[in-house]
């Protein structure tokens, strides 16, 4: 008989205290040992986790009013500016924004020291806050400054909205040309002196369900150390590229936008980063739980890093002025080994990810819903899946020198 399991059976397991749940690096041995069928028997939800760079993230923040009260129409946290064009005392600070005072790249590679995924990180951590806010003056707000300091206790409400988390697969970044470049990705040396990459292979959310059978609007997920939900497909949102027969995209796919409220996040899993020569991000940690319903799933579920693959793209020319220049597909068990080859050169492999602290996070998830607190949501709509008509290809051989014969990079 197949294996068929429901949402409700399912939390009835983690409510009773019954549920068998593995993260996607364990479920690996699990089905290697038992079979996917007797896995998915047994098996009722596989964890998975991510943690890196997101710069497509922010907070909403209700400030409280003043007395006499104020329609702000500019506002600065720690001299970050933050977008007040929303209602009067209400605010958006993105993660990559910064100070208005920063040289930003005129000193070329310029240092970023900090911007508002550091004001996030500060706010959760408890720290306290310079908030400057100017207003034009109203018969209902009439005052028109307000220079106080504030704590994320001390405002109304506050909550993480990230518009594009959680890449599903993402570029190898490689430099071709003769000079440093610094980038989202990192810094690349050049005549293929490294090659940068960011995800966490097969413990990554979306890899793990690359057609989004469980993963959908209303998911309840790990975020910055709290709970928060996927609010939306994220932008970018683009799963009609060509895939392996496993499912998984050969390029950068699906994102989801994610919701939480930063009042009970960490300041360890929302930490604020300073890329040289590029700017102010925001590292964000993500675990998302994939109930097991059926065999299917359980496949999807227990990809590995061999079977993941991306395309290696040079950001001298080929990223920046949309170049076509193949340079071929590299799979997450070859990146993390800190070597891949490339034009017949051996070049060493630089994470912009945190595998570790990926794994941290998928067991933080799977501790939450053994002991009960934490039990798994049925969408209430899925995200955009690809084309019932999509080319699916397999993996292309791999010719002497290392490259990916006939395959063709392609971003998003």
């Amino acid at each position: 008989m197949a294996v068929q399991k429901t949402y409700e059976e399912i939390n009835e397991k983690i409510k009773k205290g019954q549920a068998v749940v593995v993260t996607a690096e364990e479920i690996i041995d699990i089905v290697a040992e038992k079979g996917y069928e007797q896995a998915a028997r047994e098996v009722d939800v596989v964890t998975t986790g991510t943690f890196g760079p997101m710069c497509s993230s922010g907070a909403f923040i209700n400030f409280g009013h003043a007395n006499p009260r104020i329609k702000m129409s500019k506002v600065w946290l720690n001299g970050v500016e933050a977008y007040a064009g929303v209602a009067a005392v209400d605010a958006y600070i993105g993660a990559g924004q910064l100070p208005e005072n920063d040289p930003e790249n005129k000193i070329h590679p310029g240092r970023f020291v900090y911007g508002g995924g550091h004001v996030i990180h500060d706010l959760v951590a408890g720290k306290q806050i310079r908030l400057e806010a100017i207003g034009y003056g109203t018969d209902c707000y009439p005052n028109k400054k307000v220079d106080t300091v504030i704590t994320l206790d001390d405002v109304n409400e506050a909550f993480l909205f990230n518009p594009r988390n959680a890449y599903q697969n993402y570029a190898c970044a490689v430099n071709l040309g003769g000079k440093t470049l610094y980038t989202y990705m990192g810094i690349l040396k050049p005549n293929l002196g490294n090659a940068g990459y960011s995800t966490s292979g097969q413990l990554s959310p979306l890899l793990n369900d690359p057609y989004y059978k469980t993963i959908g609007i209303g998911t309840r997920i790990f975020l910055g150390g709290g709970i928060g939900y996927v609010a939306w497909n994220g932008t970018q949102h683009h799963p009609n590229v060509p895939r392996g027969e496993n499912g998984v995209p050969l390029s950068g796919a699906g994102t989801l936008a994610v919701i939480g409220d930063l009042k009970q996040m960490d300041p360890n899993w929302l930490v604020g980063l300073s890329y040289i020569g590029y700017g102010a991000t925001m590292a964000v940690g993500i675990g998302i739980p994939i109930p097991i319903l059926d065999e299917e799933i359980l496949h999807y579920a227990a990809v590995k890093d061999e079977d993941i693959y991306c395309p290696i793209v040079d950001y001298n020319e080929g990223y920046p002025y949309n170049k076509p220049i193949d340079l071929g597909l590299a799979n997450f068990k070859e990146l993390k080994s800190g070597r891949i080859t490339i034009n017949g050169k051996e070049v060493v492999t630089t994470p912009q990810s945190s595998y570790p602290r990926a794994k941290i996070i998928a067991e933080t998830l799977k501790q939450w819903i053994a002991r009960g607190q934490f039990e798994i949501t049925r969408p209430v709509a899925s995200l955009p899946s690809a084309d019932a008509d999509i080319v699916f290809k397999s993996i292309p051989e791999r010719s002497p020198n290392g490259l990916a014969e006939n395959s063709r990079n392609r971003r998003n």
